[in-house]
Formats: C-alpha cells, sequence, structure tokens
C-alpha cells in the first residue's frame, strides 16, 4: 500500500531510513521500495547514504598502492549506491507527490546535498588520484570504455572546481548551496502558481468550441475542487492547450493564458523575478571562478555545439525562415478574424484559435476530429508495437510491485529472445502536488561493472484522467510528447555499457533528445495509426482520408512552433551571456524580444519567470537550445531510414541500437552519430523537415 505525504504520521526518523538505502529486493533485480517510502525519514537516510560514501571514498584514499583504474576509477563507480537509492525515491517523490512536508524536505535537502558533491569534487587527494589515472590511460592498457570514463570524470572534476585554491572552493561550495535552495525555491513557486490559479466558468454557453470530452474533463476538475455545476481549466499545458485552440469565448482566452504565461510573475511570494536574477549573477560568478567568460561558455563546452555561439548562430539561422513563415501566417489569421468582424488584432491568446481554423480551411483538418481516435491506451500499445517491431522488445504488464501511487503501472521489457531488458513505468495524470509537463525518469541506470544490472526507467505525464469506465483521449500534440518521452525510455532501456556514470541517457544534452526527437516519427507512420488509432466508442480505425490529412499536415504551422521555441532557447543563451549587471526579466525579455523581432502575435513559450527548464536546475541552463540542435540529428537520421526501406527498415534500426542508443556516452556523440549515418550531420535535413527553403 503506497504512503502519501499529506497522509503521513509522526515517525522516528531513525526508524526507516535503513530501509530506504538498503539495496533492492525482489524481482527483476529489485525493485524501487515505495511502500517503504515515508518523506519525514528522508533527511537521516541522506544523512546514512551520505556517511556511507564518504567511508567508501575513504577506502579509495587508503589504497596502499598508486592509483590505478580498478582501485580508483572503478572503485568511484561502486561508491555512492546507497545515495542513488534514496535519492531516486526522494526525487520521485518530489516531482509526483509534492505534498505534506515535501516542500520544506526539498528546500532542506538540497542545498545539503549540493554541499555533498562539492565535498567529493573538492577532495584533494582523491583529484589527484583520478588525475593520475587520467594522465596514464593511454599508457596504462585501458579500452576505449575505461578511457572515455577516466575523461569523463577527470573532466568533470576539473569544470566543477577541483584544481581551485581554498578560498575558491570555498566560494563555490557557497554558490552552489545557494544555487540548489534558488532551484527549489523557483520550481515551487511555478508549481504554487499551476495549483492555485485555475479559471472556473459557470456557464456552458462559455464552452463553445470545446470537444464533449474537455467539457466533461473540465466538470470533473471543478468537482474535485468542490465546484458542482461548474468547469475548470487547470493551469497546466495539456487543459491549457486545447482551451486555447478551440474555446470561442476571447475574455475566457485571455484568462487562461495570461494565468498560464505569468505562472512566477505575479508579485507576493510566488513570484520568481528576483530569484531568476540572483540565479544568474551566481552563475556569472561561479563561471568566472572556473576560468570561463560567462556560464554559457562553460556549459556548452561539453556539448555537440562546443561553445554558445555556435549555438546562437544555428538558432538564428532556422530563426529567418520561421519569421518569415510567421509573418504570412499572421496575415492569413488576421484576415480570418477581420472576416468574422472581429475588430482586433491577432493577440497570443488568439494565435491557436485562429490557426485551427486556417487549418481548417487550407487543409480541411481539424484535429479535435481526430482527438477521438487517439486512446491513450491504445497509443501505449503502438509504441510497444514500434518498441518491437524496430528493436525486438517485448512489454509484458506486471502486479504486485510497490507503486508511489495507485495510478502508476508497470511493464516487464524483454528482448526478441525473452531475456529480461527492464522495467517501465508509467504515471501518466495530472494530480495536486505533481509537477507539470512531461518526463522521463532513471530509477536504475544499466550496467556491468559487477555483473549485469537491468535499467528501470519511467514515464511522467499530465493527461487529463476520464470519468469512470472511459478510456483516456488525448490530443494530437499530447500523443507526440508521448512519443518523445518513450523516445527516452528506450534510450535508457536498450543502454549496453560497463559502467554506471556512461549508461543510457547520461550523454551531452544536445545529442540526449536525438533519440526521444526521432521516437516521434513513427507516430506519424500510417501503418501505426491504422493499427492503433481506433474510435473510443465505435472501434473504427482512423478513416484514411483524416489520416491522409494529418500526414498532408506535417509542416503546417512550423513557423509558430519554431518561433516561440526559439525566442526561448535564445534568451536561454542571451541571459547567461548578459554578465553580472542588474538584471530585470521583463525588461531583457522586452529588448530581446524586439531585438529579435518577435511578432506581437506570439510569445516565448516558456516566459523567464517559469522556465524550469533553466531555472529549476544547472541541466538545461544555456542548454535549451539542444532540442534544435538534436532536431538536425533526428531530421537526417529519419532520412536515413527513408533512403533505406522505409520507417521500418531493419537494417537501419539495428544500426541506431548499435552505434546510438546502446552505446551510452562511451563515445564522442559526433562519433557516435558519424558511425550512424556515415558522415557528419546536414542540417538541410532539418529545413526540409519544417518545410523551410534550403539554401
Amino acid at each position: 500500500m503506497p504512503v502519501f505525504a499529506s497522509l503521513e504520521p509522526p515517525v522516528t526518523l531513525a526508524s526507516r531510513s535503513p530501509r530506504m538505502t538498503a539495496p533492492w529486493t525482489g524481482p527483476f533485480g529489485g525493485v524501487p521500495p515505495w511502500d517503504q517510502v515515508e518523506p519525514a525519514a528522508f533527511p537521516a537516510a541522506f544523512e546514512a547514504a551520505m556517511a556511507a560514501q564518504r567511508e567508501q571514498i575513504g577506502r579509495i584514499l587508503a589504497e596502499p598502492g598508486p592509483a590505478s583504474f580498478d582501485n580508483t576509477l572503478a572503485a568511484l563507480e561502486r561508491s555512492g549506491r546507497e545515495l542513488s537509492r534514496v535519492r531516486t525515491l526522494f526525487e520521485v517523490h518530489a516531482s509526483t507527490l509534492k505534498l505534506g512536508v515535501m516542500p520544506a524536505l526539498e528546500a532542506e535537502l538540497m542545498p545539503r546535498l549540493a554541499a555533498f558533491q562539492d565535498e567529493i569534487i573538492q577532495n584533494g587527494p582523491l583529484f589527484r588520484r583520478i588525475e593520475a589515472v587520467y594522465l596514464a590511460r593511454e599508457q596504462a592498457g585501458l579500452d576505449a570504455e575505461q578511457q572515455r570514463l577516466a575523461w569523463l570524470l577527470y573532466t568533470h572534476f576539473v569544470r566543477a572546481g577541483a584544481r581551485l585554491d581554498a578560498g575558491g572552493k570555498a566560494r563555490i561550495q557557497a554558490i552552489n548551496q545557494r544555487l540548489a535552495a534558488l532551484f527549489t525555491t523557483f520550481s515551487q513557486n511555478v508549481l504554487a502558481d499551476e495549483t492555485r490559479l485555475y479559471a472556473v466558468i459557470e456557464r456552458e454557453a462559455d464552452l463553445e468550441g470545446l470537444a464533449p470530452d474537455f467539457r466533461a474533463a473540465a466538470a470533473r476538475a471543478a468537482e474535485e475542487l468542490d465546484l458542482p455545476g461548474r468547469w475548470v481549466i487547470a493551469n497546466t499545458r495539456s487543459a491549457v492547450e486545447p482551451f486555447l485552440c478551440y474555446a470561442a469565448h476571447r475574455g475566457l482566452r485571455e484568462q487562461v493564458w495570461r494565468a498560464f504565461v505569468d505562472r512566477g510573475d505575479l508579485g507576493g511570494a510566488t513570484d520568481n523575478k528576483a530569484v531568476l536574477a540572483e540565479i544568474l549573477r551566481l552563475r556569472w560568478e561561479r563561471a568566472r571562478l572556473l576560468g570561463y567568460p560567462t556560464h554559457a561558455h562553460w556549459a556548452v563546452e561539453q556539448e555537440m555545439a562546443g561553445s554558445p555561439e555556435a549555438a546562437v548562430a544555428l538558432l538564428e539561422a532556422v530563426w529567418r525562415p520561421a519569421a518569415a513563415q510567421v509573418r504570412a501566417d499572421v496575415a492569413e489569421l488576421q484576415a480570418i478574424a477581420d472576416r468574422e468582424g472581429g475588430g482586433f488584432a491577432i493577440a497570443p491568446w488568439d494565435y491557436r484559435y485562429y490557426v485551427e481554423k486556417l487549418r481548417k480551411a487550407k487543409l480541411d483538418l481539424d484535429l479535435q476530429e481526430v482527438q477521438p481516435y487517439l486512446q491513450l491506451d491504445l497509443l501505449r500499445e503502438a509504441m510497444f508495437w514500434a518498441a518491437g517491431r524496430l528493436y525486438g522488445l517485448g512489454f509484458a504488464p506486471v502486479e504486485g510491485l510497490p507503486l508511489q501511487h495507485p495510478e502508476v503501472r508497470v511493464w516487464a521489457v524483454a528482448d526478441a529472445q525473452g531475456r529480461h531488458v527492464g522495467l517501465w513505468y508509467l504515471d501518466p495524470f495530472a494530480r495536486a502536488g505533481k509537477s507539470s509537463g512531461a518526463w522521463m525518469n532513471n530509477y536504475r541506470d544499466q550496467e556491468t561493472l559487477d555483473g549485469p544490472v537491468s535499467p528501470i526507467v519511467s514515464n511522467n505525464s499530465n493527461f487529463l484522467p476520464s470519468g469512470p469506465g472511459e478510456p483516456v483521449l488525448i490530443s494530437w500534440d499530447d500523443a507526440v510528447t508521448l512519443f518523445h518521452e518513450f523516445g527516452h525510455a528506450l534510450h535508457g532501456l536498450l543502454s549496453a555499457v560497463t559502467y554506471p556514470s556512461l549508461s543510457g541517457t547520461a550523454v551531452a544534452r544536445d545529442f540526449v533528445e536525438f533519440p526521444s526527437q526521432l521516437n516521434e516519427h513513427w507516430l506519424h507512420d500510417p501503418e501505426l495509426l491504422g493499427r492503433f488509432a481506433r474510435h473510443h466508442r465505435t472501434g473504427a480505425p482512423l478513416p484514411a482520408p483524416l489520416l491522409d490529412k494529418l500526414v498532408r499536415a506535417a509542416t503546417f504551422n512550423q513557423g509558430f512552433t519554431t518561433m516561440e521555441y526559439l525566442a526561448s532557447a535564445l534568451f536561454d543563451l542571451r541571459c547567461h551571456l548578459a554578465g553580472d549587471g542588474p538584471f530585470d526579466p521583463a525588461r531583457f525579455e522586452a529588448e530581446e524580444l524586439g531585438r529579435l523581432g518577435l511578432p506581437a502575435a506570439l510569445v516565448m513559450r516558456h516566459r523567464p519567470t517559469q522556465f524550469n527548464h533553466i531555472f529549476s536546475g544547472d541541466e538545461y541552463a544555456s542548454g535549451y537550445y539542444a532540442y534544435l540542435w538534436a532536431d538536425a540529428l533526428t531530421a537526417d537520421a529519419w532520412e536515413a531510414f527513408l533512403e533505406g526501406a522505409g520507417p521500418w527498415d531493419p537494417a537501419v534500426a539495428a544500426r541506431l541500437r548499435e552505434q546510438v542508443l546502446s552505446v551510452g556516452n562511451t563515445r564522442d556523440p559526433k562519433a557516435a552519430f558519424r558511425a550512424f549515418r556515415g558522415r557528419d550531420v546536414s542540417v538541410a535535413a532539418l529545413m526540409r523537415k519544417r518545410g523551410f527553403p534550403v539554401d
């Protein structure tokens, strides 16, 4: 029986913490013990786990002989397993059940964990041993994977400040702890605004344009808030975007849009403007201490782009054709609004609504006609079917495992010979205390250091649940996201490496999105849709004319989609290149978008005060450009299938698995792509994919 944060009884901290750090038991090499999680016990569990890793590192330093790969790097890979286990439990709980004591615990523990990571990085004797192995890597007879690990660990320590003097190390540690606290504050503020801000619709007439299934979901959301007889539009993307696409009531569209884009920008306790300004200043100071001009230079150095200038160059190259397309589209949208007697200029809360009218006029396609055929359960089976056809994987449901929430389900994954590959968890629905959006988690990384360890991964979404006995219907955009995140899961599941630090998705930020974005393409395959896009009431397949319209609409509205993303990606890089002066987010946003020439009918996909990608952690900071960089790889890779026997070409799929999906970070990503494609990436494929002219 899972335990929920909002229902926690008082506990003795020491009583349960060992169970949260202990090796996982049960089938499949052990599974996460969600039935043992008690949030109030996390502090004690983390203390026990950190103490265990300190002891393990102490044993490495006590080795009497010279540093070697086995007694230093391999031993370091084995250390910290207790911490990895408890951190998995904590981070999943914090992202999917941030209730009760969890927000306070997150604020308390994240700086402590940052300090512990710095304690390891700043351990001089440990770094000297790592450095000795790295410098002797070619003479020591290490294989290619071992040399890659030596490079990775050495450069990670150097880039994190291992070579700084005592004063520099102390300041880095203070900065990292403060940043950890600010990241937590930022993300919690966004979640608070998502939870407390929602639109309540009193009259059914105001639902004009919305599909019956969406209305029913809004009515259920109102009932959950004790608002019977009304309709609630939750402040999450899965609810907001369909509303903006189809709601005829312009005033309500504006209300819903403003609540969503102004998260973290409303003044008061949840305002993020000062938070993000301090984050930027501290990142700049840290980069300077580490010897880099800006945080952007530090962040992009080891990515495929290599420099922020290269990343900006790609973004701006795509901006020009996207802007031209948007200008043409806005003119057409305005003409539609004018013909209808609107008497207003197209605003951001109008764009999606009139785009759907334009889609209908140009392509005779209404995506609301498609949604009745997009059943979540069948689309999940479609992903399984595609993974089986491409990579020989089979998925079997597993019952009886501990779960962090009753809505979570689990599948065991096997290869074509029936051998166990890993476990896949799915947590599909929005709920109180769950972060918005969609993401993939690694619960356990694949490795073979001391014997085979199978991966455990999860996909997490925020779909709107259906009524009792009714299938869950999702939008076309949500279906694309479902396939995207499953691509990340496949990357983790198909890993075949020795060392956990090199496993699965532990690759360059602008490479990790390549497998996920590539996996989106199979959703558009007519054969897959013919099998799995079935009407939720009649069971009839998606009609061939409707399927043909979907295929023909592949490049429709790409200007808007590209430009709202590019605005966010360029803002991310430029705000991290701006230096340490006073930072006014609203002014910087306005000036940057004005410089770019963003039309008034568009805004950034993620406005600064709710831009969790870059301000709730360091992972994507100066790295949001990665989605476009990876899409260049994606477009070129997809053309490899089309140049062969088509989307299901077994030879190309085998090459993708062998050269990309299975190798993790054991080789440079450019070399991995070159091994798959036979050459370096061509940006021309990206332009063709988006329907832009190729120079």
